[in-house]
């Protein structure tokens, strides 16, 4: 088990994001944000943006849409990360027809052996209903068994919903400051 993994999920607009930003901040500067969106469109462009603002000095942005774990094994060793986020970077392999199993077992490879402390984020996709369509059922479904497999490697784990986090494993921490 990867003792300094922390996944953090929610919906969209949950406020899983800046939790994750404001948790990983306890610890010292440089923090490593991995970013694994593309801007295909203005309205991605103005949520990429949105991101980049909100963080302060000491933030190193790295792009990774398709690879996560080759990026996360050239940090530097004890840096702390932040990966936003993982339901991204499954759609973006989704779409490249990749194999996910293996770009999956590669990422938890990667994560096991990793000398920093990494936290993840991910939407938690199953909470609606029925996708209409297979590949959004597809989504639904592969996204649900990522965050199974990350919860399990994770060390701690917190939804959030409305803003608030709900520890689900792990040590708690001190709560969230308001956004």
């Amino acid at each position: 088990m990867q003792h300094d993994l922390t996944l953090i999920l929610g919906g969209a607009r949950s406020g899983k994001s800046a939790f994750a930003e404001r948790d990983i901040t306890a610890l010292p500067a440089p923090w490593h944000y991995i970013a694994t969106a593309q801007a295909f469109d203005n309205e991605m462009r103005d949520r990429i943006r949105h991101h980049q603002d909100r963080r302060a000095a000491g933030w190193h942005t790295h792009e990774a849409p398709l690879d996560l774990a080759h990026r996360l094994t050239n940090l530097p060793d004890g840096e702390p990360v932040l990966v936003d986020c993982l339901t991204l970077w499954l759609t973006n392999h989704l779409l490249a027809a990749h194999d996910l199993r293996d770009q999956i077992a590669g990422l938890e490879a990667v994560l096991a052996a990793c000398k920093a402390p990494v936290w993840l984020v991910s939407n938690e996709v199953g909470l609606g209903i029925v996708p209409e369509n297979a590949l959004a059922r597809r989504f639904r479904d592969e996204a649900g068994l990522l965050n199974q497999r990350m919860a399990a490697l994770a060390s701690r784990v917190v939804f959030v919903a409305a803003g608030l986090p709900l520890q689900l494993k792990g040590d708690a921490r001190a709560p969230m400051v308001d956004p």
